[in-house]
C-alpha cells in the first residue's frame, strides 16, 4: 500500500501510532520517534539508534516515509542584540483549500516548490533576554529597548522605563534607580543550552498576511497562503537549535529550549484558527516542546468572531492579546483596513468574553506613530478602554520600514503617553524593538513577491 509521506511536526502521539501500525511498525515506536524530535532535537532517521535497521528505512523512506524538516533557510540573520532571524522555504507547493471570508486559500502541504520563491517564504525570529523568570512575567513580551532616555546598560543591550501600573509588582531580581529598571547579569544556563534564561519565539501563521495594516511590511504583498500547524511548529524547533555564540569544537552551543512563544509574525493567527489552535497544543504538550501555555501569547487584530470561538474551545491559559493601534473607530479604520468590518465595541466584547471564560487578562498592543496616535488625548481614550477590560497595555514604538511614510514617536512623546495610562490605573509598558538593525523587529517581517499586492480580503467570520 502506497502511503504519502506526512511532515513530523503534524502528528500527535496517537496519529502517529496510527502511522507506524499502518506500515507494521510497533506502535511503541510512536513514542521513541517523538522523544528523539522532541526532547533530543533529533531529526533523522538514521541518528534513531533505538529504531531497527527497518524501521529507519521505513521512516526515511523518499515518497512514503516521515519528512522531518519541511523547509530550508533561505537566510539566517543576526542583531547587534542577538535577536536572530531566519527566511525559511517551505519545499512544498500549496494543496487542499482553507478559507478566509470564504475565499479558498491554499494550505502550505506537500509537493515541490521552485526554488527562491517568495510565495512560500515567511519568516520567524528568536529574541533572547537574561531577564530572571518571575511569577508575574507571563503578561510580558519582550524586554524594553533603551533609547535615549531609556538607555541603563546591562550586559545584552540597555533596556527602559518598564511600568507594571499600581496593582502589581514587577518581581524577584530588579533594582530600581531614577525611575528606571535595571536587570541582573547573566547567571547560567536556566531552561537549558545557551547564555540567556528567556528565549522567545516570535511565529508566523500565514505567508503574507491579509489584514493589511498601513502601518506593517508583512502585509505589502498580500496574502499568499496558510501555514499548516506542523510548518507553525517546526519553525519554533528550528529557533531553538540556532547557536547563540561560535561552535567551536569542545563547546557546540545552541540557544536551547524555547522558553516563550508569540504568534506575532507574519498573518492574521485567528483566520488560520485550526492549524495555530494545533500548534499551540504541540508546542504545550509533554510530549512536544513542552513550552507552558502561560508563555504562549496569541495577538489578534481583532475578529470577534474567532476570539469567541477561542473562548470557547480553547482549554489552555493562553494569552490572548488585541492589536488596537487606535482608540477610536474613525482611526483604527484609518490603519487597520479590516477595521471596516467591526468595531472596536464588538472586540471589547468578544474580549470580555475570554477573559470572563478564562480569567485571563488582556493585552492591548498599541504601535505609537508619530503625530498619528500618540497625543494626550489618545492616550486618555486608550485609558478608558483598558479599564473597562482591566487589561494590560503594550506600547510598541513604531519601527520604520521602506516604502511605508509614518514615523518613529518622539522619545518624550512615549513617555507622556506611558504616565497617561499609568496615572488612569492602567498596567502599561514599553515593549522593546528587538532587532531593528535586522528588520526583525514587531512590523518589519516582510512578505515579498513580484507583481501587485493581492486584494485585501474581508475579514472572516470564523
Amino acid at each position: 500500500m502506497k502511503h504519502p509521506v506526512a511532515h513530523i511536526f503534524d502528528f500527535t502521539p496517537e496519529s502517529l501510532q496510527d502511522w507506524c501500525q499502518s506500515r507494521g511498525m510497533a506502535t511503541f515506536r510512536a513514542k521513541q520517534i517523538l522523544e528523539w524530535v522532541y526532547a533530543k532535537g533529533v531529526c533523522d532517521a538514521g541518528a534513531m539508534t533505538n529504531l531497527s535497521a527497518s524501521d529507519r528505512d521505513l521512516i526515511a523512506h523518499p515518497t512514503q516515509g516521515l519528512t522531518f524538516l519541511s523547509g530550508h533557510i533561505v537566510r539566517h540573520q543576526r542583531a547587534s542584540d542577538d535577536t536572530q532571524k531566519l527566511l525559511i522555504q517551505w519545499d512544498d507547493s500549496p494543496q487542499a483549500a482553507g478559507a478566509v471570508s470564504g475565499t479558498p486559500l491554499p494550505i502550505i502541504g506537500s509537493g515541490a516548490a521552485a526554488p527562491d520563491d517568495p510565495s512560500r517564504q515567511t519568516e520567524c525570529v528568536m529574541i533572547p533576554s537574561e531577564r530572571e523568570e518571575t511569577e508575574d512575567d507571563e503578561d510580558e513580551d519582550f524586554p524594553p529597548t533603551g533609547e535615549g532616555a531609556w538607555s541603563s546598560g546591562g550586559r545584552g543591550g540597555p533596556i527602559g522605563v518598564h511600568s507594571r501600573g499600581q496593582s502589581r509588582s514587577r518581581g524577584r531580581g530588579w533594582g530600581e534607580r531614577a525611575g528606571v529598571r535595571t536587570r541582573p547579569g547573566p547567571s547560567g544556563d536556566a531552561a537549558g543550552g545557551g547564555r540567556y534564561r528567556r528565549r522567545t519565539a516570535c511565529i508566523s501563521s500565514q505567508v503574507g498576511c491579509p489584514v493589511g495594516c498601513r502601518f506593517c511590511a508583512s502585509g505589502l504583498g498580500g496574502l499568499d497562503a496558510n501555514l499548516s500547524a506542523g510548518r507553525i511548529v517546526e519553525q519554533v524547533w528550528r529557533l531553538g537549535r540556532l547557536f547563540d555564540q561560535p561552535a567551536t569544537p569542545t563547546t557546540p552551543r545552541h540557544v536551547g529550549r524555547i522558553t516563550n512563544v508569540v504568534f506575532m509574525g507574519m498573518g492574521e493567527p485567528l483566520s488560520n484558527f485550526g492549524a495555530v489552535m494545533h500548534a499551540v497544543r504541540t508546542l504545550n504538550a509533554p510530549w512536544g516542546l513542552n513550552i507552558s501555555a502561560r508563555k504562549i501569547t496569541i495577538s489578534t487584530v481583532g475578529l470577534p468572531a474567532a476570539i469567541e470561538r477561542l473562548s470557547r474551545e480553547c482549554d489552555l491559559p493562553v494569552t490572548l492579546a488585541l492589536s488596537l493601534h487606535a482608540p477610536n473607530d474613525a482611526l483604527r479604520r484609518e490603519l487597520i483596513p479590516w477595521a471596516e468590518y467591526t468595531s472596536i465595541a464588538d472586540l471589547l466584547g468578544a474580549c470580555r468574553q475570554w477573559f470572563d471564560k478564562t480569567g485571563r487578562e488582556i493585552t492591548l498592543e498599541y504601535i505609537l506613530l508619530g503625530g498619528v496616535n500618540d497625543r494626550p488625548s489618545h492616550a486618555h481614550e486608550l485609558a478608558g478602554l483598558a479599564r473597562t477590560l482591566r487589561a494590560n497595555v503594550n506600547l510598541i514604538r513604531y519601527n520604520e520600514v521602506s516604502g511605508i511614510a509614518f514615523a518613529r514617536p518622539k522619545d518624550a512623546d512615549v513617555l507622556a503617553f506611558q504616565q497617561i495610562l499609568r496615572g488612569a490605573g492602567v498596567n502599561t509598558h514599553i515593549r522593546a524593538s528587538r532587532g531593528r538593525d535586522i528588520a526583525a523587529a514587531c512590523g518589519q517581517l516582510r512578505h515579498e513577491k513580484s507583481g501587485p499586492a493581492s486584494a485585501i480580503p474581508k475579514a472572516a467570520s470564523v
